[in-house]
């Protein structure tokens, strides 16, 4: 780490060295393997791409090429280990983290998807691990001190690293408010020039890493989510930071020049992570699809990226379109098989839970990411009408952020139901009146899109502007600020999750026992088969920001 040395100590290093003999200028290598928003892919997909057995074998590879060229080698992880595959989501992602302890990492970022479940659940998968949870960020509310780990100092042959983690602040509102309520989430930007200094005061690092799930967002862009890795690089003296492993925007960072990512990169192509105030930053996209690796020589004081490349663990190529071809983009990686029969037994035991299918339906219900939260979805429709259905509800609502997959045409297993709602939160309802609707809406239809928070909604139309919400209707008719109607709502959105306003504590409000997965699993069966149209979204829906 190089951090800006006052006048005066210049002064006193330029004295002294002048009676000193000249010293040759230590030169070392350092390797970093990143991967990062594992989202529950221990196993390969069944086109057989990605899964950590061969993960590590291609890692191997790469710590057997790296000692052979006398390079150190760092593996490090961006975090969000949790959520995203029903197989790891019911085993609290216990063959995940043991995967990541046989293949060998280092450390890793706690993420924003970590407090998926309660407190009590991270400890536990910090014991299943043989690698630190890092972050610096994340403070207990009542003692003001830091809750996890804020890093680690590794020594790798002649370097002392240091890896400093951080965590999104967005997590405060994103994460489930009854498992992040004691925690206080600090913007990494404040409190990073001084944590920097005091390691380099303590352990003189040679190189500084900060492992971070906070995103990248060009030229700092980040909008309506939470500063990302590019503000943290800027906020500090000039190469503070050597190198940023991130992760949360679930993107490759490959840059086609100065604040522009290059758009045409797919597996196999070449690829430049972003360099912002001497800082080098990377990603690897998603689910251990690649594995990131950034060669390293340092000279005295000076750092420079000799190589860089996103390696694909048996990725198809694509077309322009994003559409898979036939053909591998590398050569096929053999799964190390010591690490597929640890893991085996989890993804058995895992679909023996889900095997089974629970409906038809006719064409695609969209839960894609990039649609749920700028526009009004045919899924969104079908989940909030299973959960009227399930507490006799009005009208409906669920934030975009929630629906975290699409339902193909065809057969509805039960695991495309968990791959929807992995988050196991509880259908609710609250009986109040037009006007207290109108209250309400005037707060969460701002939500704007390209959010998590972005509205989804049913049974209930309005037009957004300039600030107003205006033509009210419910059940297609006009709203009455005096008529109690019932709306329902998830337990995260009620509990204030995505930023939405706190309804637990109204004495109307009834949290029923009832999962959001169980009521569509539910409502699926005893509809099916589902015909697409009657989800689709019709004119009534006239929200516009």
């Amino acid at each position: 780490m190089r951090i800006l040395i006052s006048s005066l100590l210049l002064v006193c290093l330029s004295a002294c060295s002048q009676s000193q003999k000249t010293t040759e200028t230590q030169v070392s290598y350092l390797t970093v393997l990143h991967t990062n928003d594992n989202h529950g892919r221990f196993w390969h997909n069944k086109h057989g791409e990605y899964g950590m057995a061969a993960r590590k074998t291609l890692i191997d590879q790469l710590r057997v090429e790296a000692e052979a060229k006398g390079h150190s080698l760092l593996l490090l992880s961006g975090g969000d280990i949790n959520t995203g595959v029903p197989e790891s989501d019911l085993q609290f992602a216990e063959p995940d983290f043991k995967g990541m302890s046989e293949i060998g990492y280092d450390a890793m970022a706690i993420g924003n998807h970590e407090f998926d479940n309660s407190l009590e659940v991270l400890d536990t998968q910090q014991s299943w691990a043989n690698f630190p949870f890092l972050s610096a960020n994340i403070f207990d509310k009542l003692t003001n001190t830091p809750r996890y780990q804020p890093y680690t100092i590794i020594k790798k042959n002649n370097l002392t690293i240091a890896v400093i983690g951080f965590t999104t602040t967005d997590t405060a509102k994103i994460a489930n408010p009854k498992y992040v309520g004691g925690l206080v989430f600090k913007k990494p930007e404040a409190i990073a020039a001084s944590l920097l200094s005091e390691v380099q005061q303590k352990y003189q690092p040679d190189i500084t890493i900060a492992v971070t799930h906070m995103g990248h967002y060009a030229d700092a862009n980040h909008g309506v989510n939470a500063a990302g890795d590019i503000t943290l690089a800027r906020s500090l003296p000039k190469g503070a930071l050597d190198i940023v492993v991130g992760g949360h925007s679930q993107e490759p960072v490959c840059m086609a020049g100065e604040n522009k990512v290059d758009e045409t990169f797919s597996p196999g192509k070449k690829c430049r992570p972003d360099i912002q105030n001497g800082t080098w930053i990377m990603q690897a996209h998603e689910w251990g699809k690649y594995v990131g690796k950034a060669e390293f020589k340092l000279e005295g004081d000076q750092l420079t990226l000799l190589n860089y490349a996103l390696l694909p663990v048996n990725l198809y190529k694509q077309d322009s379109n994003g559409v898979r071809l036939k053909q591998l983009a590398n050569e096929y990686i053999e799964p190390n098989q010591a690490l597929k029969a640890l893991l085996l037994p989890y993804q058995q035991r895992g679909e023996k839970q889900i095997k089974g299918n629970v409906g038809y339906v006719n064409g695609k219900l969209e839960g894609n990411r990039s649609k749920v939260r700028m526009q009004q979805v045919n899924l969104a429709r079908l989940i909030i009408s299973a959960q009227m259905s399930a507490v006799e509800a009005d009208f409906g609502i669920i934030s975009g952020g929630g629906i975290r997959d699409s339902i193909q045409a065809g057969n509805i297993s039960y695991k495309d139901v968990l791959k929807v709602h992995p988050f196991n939160n509880r259908i609710s309802y609250i009986d109040w009146n037009g006007q207290q609707i109108l209250d309400y809406f005037l707060i969460v239809a701002k939500f704007p899109p390209d959010s998590g928070a972005y509205l989804q909604y049913k049974n209930i139309s309005f037009n957004w502007k300039n600030g107003q919400i205006l033509n009210v209707k419910i059940k297609g008719k006009p709203i009455q600020l005096n008529k109690t109607y019932r709306m329902s709502i998830n337990s995260y959105n009620a509990s204030g999750g995505d930023g939405y306003p706190t309804l637990t504590d109204f004495p109307a409000y009834v949290a029923s026992e009832k999962t959001d997965a169980e009521a569509l699993k539910n409502y699926i069966k005893k509809h099916t088969p589902l015909n697409i149209m009657d989800y689709a979204v019709d004119n009534e829906v006239t929200n516009t920001h």
